[in-house]
């Protein structure tokens, strides 16, 4: 049995007695310290507390490998290393991605993709903060949108055109809630700011997307999640996301993917970051219209095919140093 919140976690599992009785079983569960007034050492959990406490386990083990990390890209590598099972697929087909996302989330965290990157599957991490709004004339505008250029290994994937390549982007940050209940008409009331990511197209040029980012920017977030991303809608020309710019809207992570050919994705390489409406736009005379606010922008880039190097070709242009094991 899987506990879900963003993500999935072992919860253990119940059993059935010849009569139909459904009940918990120690030998389905898993095993923890017991408190010291139950005179054990050990006892059994499960169900929500298991599954919490393993993904607190997984947080634990990526900020003690990585120290320097911010909490947000912790949370952000957790979700970003999610991949949904074999069952979770058949139970909801690629038709109804919709209810596996909110059945499921992500899926399932894998440990060794959150703290290692391999030589044909790499993963860019940027920490940074952004400016959502700003007073002018009187007024609470959107301020800051940032564009990051990452260092796509172009030459690497242009030598390989048609080798099928997958892009994975997640965009994870804290949200201030709003301090009271009052004027809860609209989504935007209860998070201080959102934020979004948008990923140059193969077709597109700089220009045009930076165009593309300020309008989008300049749109007061849409009431609800529409059907309409369903079937993911195309930007610039580029392919289809997996969930589409609407469904992964919720909350405040957001992640994304999509595979084209290796020719596509050279062309791509810019990710634009933008801000939408919260409370410390739509309330000022709370004062947090000129607030700060950080984000993590986690980047991932994968192949099947052994043969394409990835992480040399990144690691050269960022100046990441080889470790020698003696």
């Amino acid at each position: 049995m899987w506990v879900r919140t963003s993500l999935v976690m072992e919860g253990g599992n119940y059993a059935i007695d010849g009569l139909g009785r459904i009940d918990a079983a120690d030998d389905l569960s898993l095993l923890t310290t017991a408190r010291p007034v139950s005179g054990r050492l050990l006892t059994t959990s499960r169900d929500t507390s298991a599954a919490v406490a393993l993904a607190a386990r997984m947080g634990a083990i990526i900020q003690s490998r990585y120290p320097a990390l911010w909490p947000e890209t912790i949370r952000g590598l957790v979700i970003h290393s999610a991949e949904w099972a074999a069952e979770m697929k058949e139970e909801f087909p690629d038709t109804r991605r919709k209810d596996r996302l909110r059945c499921y989330g992500w899926g399932v965290p894998q440990m060794e993709r959150a703290i290692w990157s391999a030589e044909n599957a790499v993963t860019i991490i940027y920490e940074g903060q952004i400016q959502p709004f700003d007073k002018v004339g009187g007024q609470v505008r959107t301020k800051d949108m940032h564009i990051h250029e990452f260092p796509w290994p172009k030459d690497v994937l242009q030598m390989f055109p048609a080798e099928t390549v997958r892009m994975r982007v997640t965009l994870s940050y804290f949200v201030e809630p709003s301090p009271g209940r009052q004027g809860w008409t609209r989504r935007h009331r209860y998070q201080s700011h959102g934020l979004r990511f948008d990923v140059k197209g193969p077709t597109q040029t700089l220009k045009d997307f930076r165009r593309w980012l300020s309008r989008e920017a300049g749109e007061e977030e849409r009431e609800g999640v529409q059907d309409e991303d369903v079937v993911p809608r195309r930007q610039g020309g580029g392919q289809p996301w997996a969930l589409g710019r609407n469904l992964r809207a919720r909350g405040s992570i957001h992640s994304d993917w999509w595979k084209g050919s290796a020719s596509e994705l050279a062309s791509c390489g810019y990710i634009g970051v933008y801000p939408v409406t919260g409370w410390w736009r739509e309330r000022p005379h709370l004062g947090r219209w000129n607030r700060p606010a950080r984000y993590s922008l986690i980047v991932s880039l994968e192949t099947p095919s052994t043969d394409i190097n990835l992480y040399t070709a990144i690691a050269s242009q960022v100046g990441v140093a080889t470790q020698i094991e003696t």
